[in-house]
């Protein structure tokens, strides 16, 4: 799944530890998440949207 993490995590100045601690998952699984091998469940989405202060689901992922 195509996601702009990456971009949205480095604007708000997160590290991928800084973003994996406020959604109580390890390192590697954001590292996946943003590397489109991993696809999150819908309450971890909703968590990282809410982490990267995106309003939308759809803000962070596309499709």
């Amino acid at each position: 799944m195509k996601n702009s993490i990456p971009e949205k995590r480095k604007k708000l100045g997160l590290t991928q530890e800084a973003l994996a601690g406020k959604c109580g998952v390890s390192r590697q699984t954001i590292i996946a998440i943003e590397q489109g091998r991993f696809n999150p469940s819908l309450p971890l989405a909703f968590l990282l949207t809410r982490a990267l202060r995106a309003r939308k689901v759809e803000e962070v992922f596309d499709g």
